[in-house]
C-alpha cells in the first residue's frame, strides 16, 4: 500500500475544491430561482452534488501520479456534466436525447445539444450506491421483467416519473440488447417528441454493412434537419472527428504504456476515461486535453520508474461493464492483493481513426464506431466478436486472470459464459465470474462483490488477503 504524503492530500482537496467551485458556479448562472425550481423538477441532481465522494472512494490508498490522474478524471467529468447541464438549463430549444449507443458526434456537429437518458443511470450509483433502486422499482411495477438489465430499467424509471428533460427529438437504435431498444419505447411514448431509430446490421464488420449504415447516418441527419432546428455543418464535423482522432492518439500512447510491467497507471484512469470521454464527450477539445494529461501522467511515472501500483503482483482484464455501485473493487483489490486492472472490454477496441477526406468518409467512420459500440461489438455477430479481443487482450497487455462482471441483467454474456470457462480453461486463464447487478445493490450488496474476490484469490490462486475489508 502506498504511503499518503500531504502532498498527496492537497492534491485531490484540490480537485474536491474545484469541484464545489465549478457547482457553485452553474448555481450561480442558473440563477437562485432556476435552480431552486430544478432541484424541484430533477431530484436526481442532488446526487450529483455527492461527486467529492467518488474523490474519496478512489483515492484511498493511492498516492502520486495515480492519485492526480483519478482526481483529476473526475473533475473534468465534474465539468462535462456540468456542460451537459446547461443543454438542459439554457438550450431547450435544441436539446435531442439519444441512445447512449449513438454518440453526440453529429449532434453537435448540427449545433443541437444533446442529453443521453442512460447517463445518470451509470453515473447516479458510482455517487449513491443505491441511487437507481427507486427507479428500478417503478420500471417494475410497469411491468418490466426483473431480470431485464437495471440500466434500461431505470431509464424507463426515471421516464415514468417524468424526471428525463423535455426534448425536440430523440435517437435510438437497435443496439445493444433487447432491453435498451425496449427502454425507447417508454421514452417516446412519454416524451411524446418524434423518434428516429437506427437500423444497425447483424454483421456489422462487412463492407456492405458499413456502406448501409452511413446511408443510415445521413437519413438521420435528414430527419433531424426535418424535425429539428439543427442544420449539418459538414466542416464542424470534421473538427469533431479530427478532435477524437487525437483524443484515439493519446489513449493508444497510453495504452503501450498500460501494457508494460508494471503499469505506470490503471483502472480507472483507464476505463473510466475511455467510458466517459469516448462515449459522452468525443470531438470536444476538453476531452482530448484529459487524455493528453494522463499520458503525461503515466510517462512521468514510467520514466522515474514508479508504478501506479507500488507491489503490482497481479494483473486483471475487466470484462463486461464495471461494477457501478462498488466503484472501489479495484481500490480494495490493489490493497489487499496486489491485484490492477490494466484494461476492461468496454474500453478496447481495434478501430480505425475516422478519414476525415470526404462527407461518406465521415459518415462510414462514425458508423464504424457505432456500430462497435461497448457491449455491442462483442455480442453481436459471430462468436469470434466475443473471444477473439479477450484472449488478444490477456496476451498483449500481460494479463494474468480474467475477471468477467456477470451482471444477471446481461443475458448475451450469461449465456457465452459456459463456453468462455471451457476456453479459459484450455489457455491456462484463471477466470473469475462475479455474480452481482449493475445498478441494484439488493442483487449483490458490495460485501457480496469483495466476498467472491476474495474467495477467487484465496482458492484459485492461492494468496491470502493483506487487509481486511
Amino acid at each position: 500500500m502506498a504511503e499518503i504524503t500531504v502532498a498527496d492530500r492537497v492534491v485531490s482537496g484540490k480537485y474536491k475544491a474545484l469541484n464545489l467551485l465549478s457547482i457553485a458556479k452553474m448555481g450561480i448562472k442558473n440563477g437562485p430561482y432556476d435552480m431552486a425550481r430544478d432541484l424541484i423538477r430533477y431530484p436526481w441532481l442532488w446526487e450529483l452534488l455527492k461527486v467529492n465522494r467518488l474523490i474519496t472512494k478512489l483515492t484511498d490508498g493511492r498516492s502520486g501520479n495515480y492519485r492526480k490522474a483519478i482526481s483529476m478524471l473526475i473533475h473534468e467529468v465534474t465539468k462535462e456534466v456540468i456542460n451537459l447541464l446547461e443543454g438542459i438549463y439554457f438550450r431547450k430549444d435544441r436539446l435531442v436525447l439519444h441512445e447512449d449507443m449513438v454518440p453526440p458526434e453529429i449532434l453537435r456537429a448540427m449545433g443541437l445539444s444533446p442529453w443521453m437518458p442512460e447517463v445518470l443511470g451509470i453515473l447516479l450509483p458510482m455517487l449513491e450506491p443505491r441511487a437507481m433502486e427507486p427507479y428500478i422499482d417503478v420500471a417494475e411495477n410497469e411491468g418490466v421483467p426483473p431480470d431485464v438489465c437495471s440500466l434500461p430499467k431505470a431509464v424507463i424509471g426515471m421516464t415514468q416519473k417524468n424526471f428525463l428533460p423535455p426534448a425536440i427529438a430523440v435517437v435510438t437504435s437497435n443496439l445493444p440488447c433487447d432491453g435498451g431498444m425496449t427502454s425507447y419505447l417508454y421514452v417516446e411514448k412519454k416524451t411524446n417528441a418524434p423518434v428516429f431509430r437506427l437500423d444497425i446490421p447483424h454483421n456489422f464488420k462487412e463492407a456492405r454493412a458499413e456502406k448501409y449504415f452511413a446511408q443510415e447516418l445521413r437519413r438521420m441527419i435528414q430527419w433531424l434537419e426535418a424535425h429539428t432546428p439543427g442544420r449539418m455543418d459538414w466542416d464542424r464535423l470534421k473538427s469533431i472527428c479530427e478532435e477524437r482522432n487525437k483524443m484515439q492518439e493519446y489513449e493508444l500512447e497510453l495504452w503501450d504504456m498500460v501494457s508494460q510491467r508494471p503499469a505506470p497507471l490503471s483502472a480507472e484512469a483507464v476505463y473510466l476515461a475511455h467510458l466517459w470521454f469516448f462515449n459522452v464527450c468525443s470531438g470536444l477539445k476538453s476531452a482530448t486535453k484529459v487524455f493528453k494529461k494522463l499520458v503525461e501522467l503515466a510517462k512521468e511515472n514510467r520514466d522515474k520508474g514508479v508504478s501506479a501500483l507500488p507491489d503490482e503482483k497481479y494483473r486483471a482484464l475487466l470484462w463486461n461493464p464495471p461494477t457501478l455501485h462498488a466503484m472501489d473493487l479495484f481500490v480494495w483489490a490493489e490493497k489487499n492483493f496486489g491485484v490492477t486492472c490494466v484494461m476492461d472490454s468496454m474500453t478496447f477496441n481495434r478501430l480505425p481513426f475516422i478519414n476525415t477526406s470526404s462527407e461518406e468518409s465521415m459518415l462510414i467512420g462514425i458508423g464504424r464506431n457505432i456500430m462497435n459500440g461497448p457491449m455491442a461489438r462483442h455480442t453481436r455477430g459471430p462468436i469470434e466478436n466475443y473471444f477473439d479481443d479477450m484472449f488478444y487482450i490477456i496476451k498483449h497487455f500481460n494479463v494474468d486472470m480474467l475477471w468477467m462482471a456477470g451482471h444477471i441483467g446481461c443475458k448475451n454474456t450469461q449465456a457465452l459464459n459456459t463456453i468462455m470457462r471451457e476456453k479459459c480453461r484450455e489457455a491456462g486463464v484463471p477466470l473469475l465470474i462475479i455474480d452481482y447487478d449493475l445498478s441494484d445493490t439488493r442483487i449483490v450488496p458490495r460485501e457480496g462483490i469483495f466476498s467472491q474476490v476474495e474467495h477467487f484469490m484465496e482458492n484459485v490462486m492461492g494468496v491470502h488477503s493483506q487487509m481486511t475489508a
